[in-house]
C-alpha cells in the first residue's frame, strides 16, 4: 500500500510542475511576441486628414509628423526634451517656447 502512495505522490508532483512549467512558457512566449510586435502606426488626429503618420528624428528627439497634412504632433515628454536641447544652443524651438 505505501508504494501506491508514493506512486500517487510522485504522479501529482510531476502534475504540478508540468502545469508549472507550461505557465511559465506560455508568459515568456507571451512577452517574446509582445517585444517582437511590428508598431502600429498612429493616425493624425486632424478629423479632416486621418491618415497614417511617420516618425522622424528632429535634434535626436523621435516626433510624429502627418504625411498628408504636415502636422506635428509631440508624446509626453518631447516638447520638454526638444525644449532642453535647445536651451544650450539658444534655438528658435526654445526662444518659441521657452
Amino acid at each position: 500500500m505505501p508504494a501506491n502512495l508514493d506512486e500517487r505522490g510522485d504522479a501529482l508532483e510531476n502534475e504540478y510542475f508540468h502545469r508549472q512549467e507550461k505557465e511559465l512558457i506560455a508568459k515568456m512566449k507571451a512577452k517574446l511576441e509582445a517585444e517582437h510586435a511590428p508598431e502600429v502606426s498612429a493616425k493624425c488626429p486632424n478629423k479632416e486628414c486621418a491618415c497614417d503618420m511617420k516618425e522622424v528624428d528632429f535634434e535626436n528627439v523621435k516626433i510624429d509628423m502627418c504625411e498628408k497634412c504636415g502636422g506635428v504632433w509631440l508624446d509626453g515628454g518631447e516638447l520638454a526634451a526638444l525644449m532642453n536641447k535647445g536651451e544650450d544652443k539658444g534655438s528658435w524651438f526654445s526662444r518659441l517656447f521657452g
